[in-house]
This record gives C-alpha cells, sequence and structure tokens, in this order.
C-alpha cells in the first residue's frame, strides 16, 4: 500500500498500476489503506486476484482464441460433472474396471496445468496405480477440453493458462498490456504456480517493472500447484531485481521467533 501512494503521490498514473492478490478482499484492503494515506487516486489503480484479472482480459480478447466474449465459466463443481458426463458416454465408469472418480480427474488435470507437468509424468509420480489407465484418461481430458471449446465454457484453470496462450500468440495484444500495465506488484509470491508467474513475466516483457513481495518460509497453496522456486529463482530471472528484507517482525514474541526458527531448521 505504501508503494501504491508513493508511485501515485509521483504523478504516476493510476491505471498503469496493477496489483494481484490470492484474494479480491487483500486487493481492496490494500487499496483502502493506500487511499487512507493519500487520497482516492489509489482507488482506481488495477487489482484483483490473477483469475479475475485473466477474466477481464479474456473476455476482451476472447475472440483471439476462439470463444465468445459471454463465455461461462465453471466452478469446480460444475467442472467435475462435466468430467463424470464424459466419462460415462466413453463408458468407463463400469464396475468391472477400476478409472478415477471425477473428483481424481479434475484434480489431476489441474495440477498437470498449473504445473506444466505433462499427464503421463504426474501419473508416474503421483498416481502410479492409474499408470496403465493413462491412454483413457488423456482420452477423457481431451474430450473435456473439446467439449469445453464447443460450449463456450472455461474453467478456473483455463482462465489462467488462455490467458498465457493469448500472451504468448499474439504479440500485439501482449504489447498493449505491457505498455498499459507499467507498474506490476505481486503479494505473496511465494504461493505462485508456474502458469501465473509467467504471466507475471509475459506482462512485463517490455519494461521488467515488478514487485513481488512474499517469503520463502509460508508457501501454503502447494495444493493449487504453487512452487516456492518462483520466488527463490526471482533474482535469477530478473538479474537487475534489488532485494529488501524485512526482518523486523511485529506480530508475535522473540520465545515463539525462536522456536519457529528452530523448527524450519529442522524441517529442510
Amino acid at each position: 500500500m505504501f508503494r501504491v501512494s508513493y508511485l501515485i503521490e509521483l504523478g504516476v498514473k493510476p491505471s498503469s498500476v496493477l496489483l494481484l492478490t490470492f484474494t479480491r478482499k487483500a486487493a481492496f484492503e490494500m487499496m483502502r489503506r493506500a487511499s487512507i494515506l493519500l487520497d482516492s487516486r489509489c482507488e482506481q489503480i488495477s487489482g484483483g486476484t490473477f483469475h479475475s484479472f485473466a477474466n477481464g482480459i479474456l473476455r476482451k480478447y476472447a475472440g483471439q482464441l476462439g470463444y465468445d466474449a459471454n463465455f461461462t465459466i465453471l466452478d469446480q463443481t460444475d467442472a467435475e460433472d462435466v468430467i463424470n458426463l464424459i466419462r460415462t458416454r466413453m463408458k468407463l465408469d463400469t464396475k468391472e474396471r477400476r478409472f478415477p472418480r471425477k473428483e481424481a480427474l479434475y484434480d489431476l488435470y489441474s495440477r498437470c496445468l498449473n504445473t506444466l507437468t505433462p499427464l503421463k509424468d504426474l501419473l508416474a509420480l503421483d498416481y502410479p496405480n492409474y499408470l496403465e489407465q493413462e491412454p483413457d484418461i488423456q482420452a477423457v481430458h481431451s474430450a473435456y477440453v473439446q467439449y469445453k471449446k464447443q460450449h463456450n465454457l472455461m474453467d478456473y484453470d483455463d482462465l489462467l493458462v488462455n490467458l498465457v496462450v493469448l500472451l504468448k500468440q499474439n504479440e500485439p495484444v501482449r504489447a498493449v498490456l505491457s505498455d498499459k500495465y507499467k507498474y506490476i506488484m505481486v503479494d505473496e509470491y511465494q504461493d505462485t504456480n508456474k502458469v501465473q508467474a509467467e504471466v507475471v513475466k509475459l506482462l512485463a516483457f517490455k519494461h521488467r517493472n515488478i514487485m513481488v513481495v512474499g517469503d520463502d518460509a509460508q508457501c501454503i497453496y502447494s495444493f493449487r500447484g504453487s512452487t516456492i522456486k518462483n520466488i527463490m529463482e526471482f533474482p535469477q530471472e530478473f538479474a537487475d531485481c534489488r532485494i529488501v528484507k524485512l526482518e523486523e517482525n511485529y506480530r508475535s514474541t522473540q520465545p515463539i521467533l525462536n522456536l519457529a526458527n528452530e523448527i524450519l531448521k529442522r524441517s529442510v
């Protein structure tokens, strides 16, 4: 919030600032606090979750990907139901064979996308008991992708993946967005996955003006494919970056911090 208010005070256009967080509440709270520090101009910046930002961009450029702008977003339950429909149509739900249920298939497909890991590799790593079913699992996924495209549907993972596809394949759009968002800030960067990190890099390809905040000891969203490598490798990805360490703790007492640090040492 201090950086937001500082930039606006320097004369930076609020519309050129992009703040990405993991919850809408966090984005709103940061903009609210920045407004208290400065003025209401801070509320005019672009802020929100990765998914809400992707949704807004894709609505504008949906035609570039073969979608209509009024595409419907599937929540997890709806997505699982579509997968189950396809699974049933392909007669893979019989009692005679053990085939992953809709929940397991959704989780598997989601992890493949968010970790950028091929299906066969992820099966071998985390679901070896389903490895022999790989051709059918792949067939269900292909049918799922086709079904969504035919019915103008996207699930939550598609929002991020399709944004990456748009930015990679359409240089004019990528240039427009990079020119628009000249100041990119990401909160809780340790909880980003590979796709989200790719979004940030593509948006900043012109100016490379990115500020991320994170703590490598607080990676808590691994179930969404987050990887601590994003924050650990940031200095290599952006070799000219400046690292500012915040080592003053205002939330706890020293005995608790000592215990937590000792636990961390033994968990490595």
